[in-house]
């Protein structure tokens, strides 16, 4: 569990993650060592994966968005998965419960693309049957922003 100290320096890293400890340590009020051992336990724990930059695909380049549903044969997720890791234009797979096997988030430039990168995610080995959906927006991106203001609260 993450503590209102976690809490804080989590959301401050998620609105300015190239702000240094010693910033951090000002804006939150405590030490700087605190703020590096608090910085290091989250990581080891895996909370805290990084500082990459949030991208913006269509400015990219890539401004279509799908979801893909995919039933494969029984037992092969682990080999389906790899291959789709193969295709650059699919930045998400999930292994998912009810009417397909994995949910598939890829990118395109536009339709004609998209039809391409379909046509590989159909064509991998052991995929039997897909369900494709075009993104027409994302009234609510990727968040965790309220759950870490509900535990500062």
């Amino acid at each position: 569990m993450l503590d209102v100290l976690d809490a804080r320096l989590l959301l401050l890293l998620t609105d300015e993650p190239r702000l240094g400890v010693l910033e951090c340590s000002r804006r939150l009020g405590v030490a700087r060592g605190t703020v590096q051992a608090r910085m290091d336990r989250l990581e080891r724990r895996g909370v805290l994966g990084g500082f990459p930059p949030e991208l913006d695909l269509a400015a990219m380049g890539y401004g279509l968005t799908a979801f893909a549903v995919l039933e494969i044969a029984q037992g092969r997720r682990i080999e389906v998965a790899e291959r789709l890791r193969a295709i650059h234009e699919v930045c998400e797979v999930h292994a998912t419960t009810g009417q397909g096997d994995l949910l598939v988030r890829m990118v395109a430039r536009d339709n004609a693309d998209l039809q391409r990168v379909i046509d590989r995610v159909v064509n991998v080995e052991w995929v039997q049957r897909t369900s494709t959906s075009i993104a027409l927006s994302t009234p609510v991106p990727t968040r965790v922003r309220p759950l870490l203001e509900r535990i500062v609260r």
